[in-house]
């Protein structure tokens, strides 16, 4: 269980004064070594990034051949200070790789060592703006998507979980998480029987999957509709990437406030420590290499839905 690491978690970032220093000093209360911040300023405010790296046994940084696990914490805000007082829904992203970060630390340092690395990147800001959208309004940014998949998107990892508050939609209508099939270099594959089979046995229920349109896998800035950033990691890298999207039975604003449900971070949380344990060594794959490679053999690379296009 992941549960007090949720709690203290939330803790922490249900604060004003929340920044990177502060994260990154409970995650090496909690067995990280030397996580990074990064300070960046946009045009709408400024942000912390915060990368934690958890070695493995037979990762790269322990020089073997394991692959890594990414797990990126997408949002706007943790809160739309002074618009609205406290946490926001759309927070529950960063409060999920937090807390992945934080345990998978802990059961390092207790010698449970996973065989693959994990790389946790996500951004720290207590009072991001916000922008209209139908049918709930959206969390804007301080920074641009650009300089989110900069500073998250890690250029080493073989596969990428990006977590996102997914609730202001009527797409999926269930209070949990579900996943999204995998997106890999503009193509929207199959979903993971793997990655289900860990959803199910995460939740002990029947697996839920988020639906994706060929919108939403491109980027931000095109001038289109999109479920939301969950996917925008996608447009930054030639590894596979799977959304694990928080959602609720209603549409609920990601600007709202007392909205986070903890029981549903912790299930998020717990799927991508499970993900982390079975795709280090072996045992999950996101997707199937030779079908990709039929794919494009068939009908040519699907690259151009990670641009700005024409």
């Amino acid at each position: 269980m992941s549960w007090t690491h949720v709690l203290e978690a939330f803790d922490l970032l249900d604060d004003p004064a929340v920044n990177g220093e502060a994260v990154a000093e409970f995650l090496r209360r909690h067995g990280v070594q030397d996580p990074v911040v990064t300070p960046v300023t946009g045009n709408k405010g400024k942000t912390d990034f915060v990368r934690a790296v958890i070695p493995g046994s037979r990762g790269r940084a322990a020089g073997g051949d394991a692959p890594t696990l990414s797990v990126v914490g997408r949002l706007g805000g943790l809160g739309a200070r002074p618009e609205q007082i406290g946490f926001v829904s759309d927070g529950d992203g960063a409060l999920t790789a937090v807390t992945v970060a934080a345990k998978l630390a802990q059961m390092r340092r207790r010698g449970d060592v996973l065989d693959g690395d994990v790389v946790i990147g996500t951004h720290i800001c207590p009072d991001a703006p916000t922008q209209p959208h139908d049918p709930v309004p959206f969390m804007d940014s301080p920074v641009e998507i650009e300089d989110m998949n900069v500073h998250e998107v890690d250029a080493t990892a073989d596969a990428i979980l990006a977590v996102d508050t997914t609730k202001g939609n009527r797409v999926v209508n269930h209070v949990g998480f579900a996943i999204s099939p995998t997106v890999k270099e503009g193509w929207i594959l199959r979903i993971s029987e793997d990655l289900l089979a860990v959803q199910q046995r995460v939740t002990g229920r029947s697996p839920v999957v988020l639906p994706l349109s060929m919108q939403d896998i491109t980027p931000y800035g095109n001038g289109v509709y999109h479920v939301n950033s969950i996917l925008q990691p996608a447009t930054a890298t030639k590894a596979p990437v799977v959304g694990v999207a928080i959602t609720t039975d209603a549409p609920v604003a990601g600007s709202a406030t007392g909205a986070t449900d903890l029981y549903s971070v912790d299930a998020a949380a717990r799927f991508c420590v499970e993900v982390a344990k079975d795709f280090g060594r072996g045992a999950a794959r996101f997707h199937d290499p030779a079908e990709f490679d039929r794919l494009v053999d068939l009908y040519g690379p699907m690259t151009a839905l990670q641009t700005k296009g024409r």
